[in-house]
Order: structure tokens, then C-alpha cells, then sequence
């Protein structure tokens, strides 16, 4: 049972209204965790720039390949079943290359490091090792870029922490339990 009310769109406040339009304007519905996210402009809408920004870093493959190694580290199975279905409508990953990553790899080698760099990231709170910077660099990532993959760590981290505390109704098809893949 969610936590927290989702705002109808008349009852945004107005500091939200353009951002939250946009965002259901372009996807074609209004995702449970937005409207509810949307109660707090400042969240939101700082959220909803860094989103944007970020939607320029690395590849549509590789970002989503580490939303769903971070969702699957932090538990969010509201983001599971958001970043599944982006991964494989949008992103055009395979099955098998979705579960890889909320496994914390990928088939393609680069891809598969930035997202055992990520999943590092995440799992040691960014006390990550010489080693794991090593191998991110290795196969080509920049540092400009290993910033954007820890960048994209805290945003998806972000959502990930808003959706547990409040448990919203999900949006998109669920998705198996991590024990069962």
C-alpha cells in the first residue's frame, strides 16, 4: 500500500505543474512516482533537471543498464519495473541483457564495465578501489565520463530511496524477484 497520496494533476503545485506536464506529455500518463514526487517542486523539479542532463551522458544502453544494476542493489522494485521496461522499449536490451544488469554486468565489454564500476560505487558507498578505477578506464571511460556513471549512481539512488520510503503503486509490469533470475 503506497505511503503517500499521488497528487491529480489539479492538485500539483503550481512550481510542478510545468515539469510534471512535460514528463506526461512525453510518455503519454502520469507515472505514480512523479505525481507523488511533485508534492516538493524544489525535489522535483532539481530532480527533473539532473534527469535531464544526465540523459546526455554515456549511451540510452549503458544508462539504463546502470539504473537497473543500482534499483537492483537498493531493492526498488518500483524502479525495476520502470527501468526494465525502458530497457527493453527503448533501449532495446534483450531479457537476457536485462537481467545481466540488474545482475551488474553486460554482454557488451565496455558496457559491462561501466556497470561493475557503478554497481561498485553503490555497494561500497563510492569507497571504490585503484583496481575498479583501473578497469572503467581501461576499456575507454574517461573521467568525465566515470563521473557521469557516479552521477548517475546518486540520481538513480535518488529515485530508488523516494520510491522505497514511499511505495507507490507501480506503473509499468512487474517484474521476477532478484532470487528467482
Amino acid at each position: 500500500m503506497p505511503r503517500t497520496t499521488a497528487l491529480r494533476p489539479e492538485h500539483v503545485p503550481a512550481e510542478s505543474k510545468p515539469t510534471l506536464d512535460a514528463f506526461a506529455n512525453n510518455i503519454g500518463f502520469t507515472p505514480n512516482m512523479m505525481a507523488a514526487f511533485a508534492q516538493s517542486p524544489i525535489a522535483f523539479n532539481s530532480w527533473a533537471a539532473l534527469l535531464g542532463s544526465l540523459s546526455k551522458a554515456l549511451d540510452v544502453r549503458t544508462r539504463d543498464s546502470i539504473g537497473l544494476a543500482v534499483s537492483e542493489v537498493n531493492g526498488c522494485n518500483y524502479c525495476l519495473t520502470v527501468h526494465s521496461f525502458t530497457a527493453e522499449h527503448m533501449a532495446k536490451l534483450s531479457a537476457d541483457d536485462i537481467i545481466l544488469a540488474r545482475k551488474g554486468h553486460a554482454s557488451d565489454p565496455k558496457r559491462d564495465a561501466a556497470v561493475q564500476f557503478a554497481r561498485k560505487v553503490i555497494e561500497t558507498r563510492g569507497h571504490v578501489s585503484d583496481a575498479d578505477l583501473k578497469a572503467v578506464r581501461e576499456v575507454g571511460y574517461t573521467d568525465a565520463n566515470i563521473i557521469e556513471i557516479v552521477a548517475l549512481v546518486a540520481m538513480y539512488s535518488l529515485t530508488n530511496f523516494f520510491n522505497n520510503v514511499f511505495d507507490h503503486d507501480k506503473d509499468f509490469p512487474a517484474v521476477a524477484p532478484a532470487g528467482s533470475i
